[in-house]
């Protein structure tokens, strides 16, 4: 079992962008392993590479309550989203102690190749598909907070600068 370090807002390495996945060989392998692991050991839902330093677009999550059904999605795509929207509570590994309501699409189809470079489509709804919206975000050197508005995302910054205040 390998757990990785996570990276926490504000690392600039959480906003550089994911390169495409071109060799699916026993590095990736390692990576998918390493995800699972630590997704497993912070008792998350998702994880994606870049949140433990890696430049891969490669994502997993498991939201079985045995935790045993890693799903894993390299260069994923979204191909569409339903009409219906949801406003959902998020948080993340890579901002402790944050959470907030963001609206996400709450069906999608999306397009991924597995560890070993098969490609798939899935249909997802629910929290899956926020979930993946989430996780390919950090792809994309996003964090759910920048979907906030400039007010919440103010508020956010002074509940935590008190919370680290308080702790110190």
């Amino acid at each position: 079992m390998t757990r990785r370090a996570i990276l926490e807002d504000p690392d600039p390495r959480l906003r550089l962008p994911s390169e495409p996945v071109d060799r699916f060989d026993a590095s990736l392998a390692q990576l998918v392993e390493d995800l699972c692991d630590t997704l497993y050991a912070g008792s998350a839902i998702g994880l994606s590479a870049p949140q433990i330093d890696d430049r891969r677009r490669v994502l997993v999550m498991d939201l079985s309550r045995q935790r045993t059904a890693p799903q894993v999605f390299v260069n994923p795509t979204i191909l569409s989203r339903g009409a219906a929207r949801g406003l959902v509570e998020e948080s993340c590994l890579s901002l402790p102690g944050v959470s907030a309501k963001v609206m996400r699409a709450v069906q999608l189809r999306a397009a991924a190749r597995d560890a070993a470079g098969r490609p798939f489509e899935r249909d997802l709804a629910d929290m899956e598909a926020v979930c993946l919206q989430h996780e390919m975000d950090h792809l994309d050197g996003v964090l759910f907070t920048d979907r906030l508005s400039l007010l919440r995302r103010l508020g956010l910054r002074l509940v935590a600068g008190r919370a680290s205040r308080a702790a110190a």
